[in-house]
């Protein structure tokens, strides 16, 4: 899959297209990627879609925009797996954001991903003051040469699949929900990064991934881990959240204590996958006292492991 950033110019060629934020990349947004790649083939065009960095309601307050579900990285990884031929990641802010809706659509829409065939969701907005809707692209479509389409919403039971839902639920520790509405357990991934070596001193080593922001989850939790480089599996106990016991106010961490691994490991890139939650995250009065609540914690993921195969 081809990936552009920055600015759109005009003469890039003729595309079926779809927009979103598309974090998490849950079920919803896969039936959206996989009908704009059947329109794309039914009009023989190449398919693309357009998403926005950041999110959108992290430019107007960042201190209330939700969590985010998936790295860009990781958004992009799984749009390229629907099959998608480009993806344009276009800034979101104040320019964007000021732009009146119909301009969005001459401008971005047209002269910027040539668009012939568009997909939107029923309720998705856009331009200045969310002034666009999809009537307002049925009608510019008319009036600029491209169809315009309506992607229905998809349901697990009468629950509609979003974003939204899938944050509700890692939130509240409910990993099979979370799963069922994502179409595969939840992860995360990053680079590791040297930490304070604390793990070590405590004879729990670990591989830190900085959380740049704010997580959907926090807790403790047994985790599958697969090295990008190797792809070898691994497993372990994780804890995402901010360390109490050692710092206050910290920064979100994710750091994983793998079972079966002794050697370095910074730089190298790592998926942590989601299996159970044992616990929230506590402050603990001493250091001895959180070296006992870890040896726990790895004691009752080795046992979780042996009881699920």
């Amino acid at each position: 899959m081809q990936v552009t950033h920055g600015l759109l110019r005009p003469g890039g060629g003729p595309t079926a297209l779809t927009i979103g934020n598309f974090d998490g990349v849950h079920r919803g947004h896969r039936a959206m990627l996989e009908r704009v790649v059947a329109g794309a083939r039914e009009h023989r065009l190449p398919c693309g879609v357009l998403t926005f960095e950041p999110h959108p309601r992290e430019f107007f307050s960042a201190a209330t925009a939700p969590s985010r579900l998936s790295r860009l990285r990781e958004k992009l990884e799984l749009i390229a797996e629907a099959g998608i031929d480009r993806t344009h990641v276009l800034r979101f802010g104040a320019r964007l954001a000021a732009m009146p809706a119909e301009r969005f659509v001459e401008d971005v829409l047209v002269k910027g991903m040539g668009v012939r065939w568009l997909l939107v969701g029923g309720d998705f907005r856009f331009g200045a003051k969310r002034g666009g809707d999809f009537a307002l692209l049925q009608a510019a479509g008319r009036r600029l040469g491209f169809e315009t389409e309506a992607m229905a919403d998809v349901l697990e039971g009468p629950q509609r699949i979003s974003s939204s839902g899938v944050r509700a639920a890692l939130a509240e520790g409910k990993l099979e929900a979370a799963a069922r509405l994502l179409g595969r357990p939840y992860s995360m991934s990053g680079r590791i990064a040297h930490g304070a070596k604390l793990g070590r001193t405590l004879g729990f080593p670990t591989a830190n991934i900085v959380l740049r922001r704010r997580p959907p989850l926090s807790g403790i939790y047994v985790v599958e881990a697969e090295l990008e480089e190797t792809h070898r599996q691994l497993k372990g106990v994780a804890s995402v959240g901010r360390r109490p016991t050692v710092r206050e106010n910290a920064a979100p961490l994710l750091e994983v204590h793998l079972f079966d691994w002794d050697g370095d490991l910074y730089g190298r890139h790592l998926r942590v996958t989601f299996r159970h939650k044992l616990r929230d995250e506590e402050k603990y009065d001493g250091l001895d006292a959180l070296r006992a609540a870890i040896a726990r914690d790895a004691a009752q993921a080795k046992e979780y492991f042996r009881s699920h195969g």
